[in-house]
């Protein structure tokens, strides 16, 4: 057996990344949590992971796993009459797109988490979320197609002047 690389560098290596896919699936209040969830699970199989797993991609899997599990935890919780106020740690700027993921149809936003954040190939996002690689990929393009519009990101763009005057 290789040496695997220490536990923190994966950590410090994938941590966006995870947090990125759990914001996705979850939004901003919950992720922190499932983040945190996923690199606990993480270092209790750290030691028995083969050398020759894809750090990365067995992370973002292990993260939208524990996503998952907080989506239904939350399923069943007991409503309240009122909900807790929560701070917000979002800078303003980011707002607007993790509100434009979260209103994504599941399929849509679980394959743009896992395919655009996670990094993960469409073949594996397929085996996470059922179905074929090209469901998988008609379901993040028509996601991102749908950031687009959502973020006005497909409104014509100003062209510079061509000559003449302004």
């Amino acid at each position: 057996m290789g040496v695997r690389e220490p536990f923190e560098r994966a950590v410090q290596a994938h941590g966006p990344t995870v947090l990125r896919v759990c914001r996705a699936v979850l939004g901003a209040d919950e992720a922190e949590d499932a983040w945190s969830e996923t690199f606990l699970a993480a270092l209790r199989a750290w030691p028995d992971l083969p050398d020759r797993t894809d750090v990365r991609a067995w992370l973002v899997t292990v993260a939208h796993r524990k996503a998952v599990d907080v989506v239904r935890r939350n399923a069943r919780a007991t409503p309240v009459a009122e909900p807790p106020d929560r701070a917000v740690h979002d800078e303003p700027r980011d707002l607007d797109l993790w509100q434009a993921v979260a209103a994504l149809p599941h399929k849509q936003r679980h394959a743009v988490a896992l395919h655009h954040l996670g990094g993960l190939p469409y073949d594996e996002v397929a085996a996470l979320l059922g179905g074929s690689s090209a469901a998988a990929r008609r379901a993040a393009s028509d996601g991102v197609a749908a950031l687009r519009v959502a973020l006005g990101a497909d409104a014509p763009r100003p062209t510079a002047p061509t000559g003449g005057r302004p």
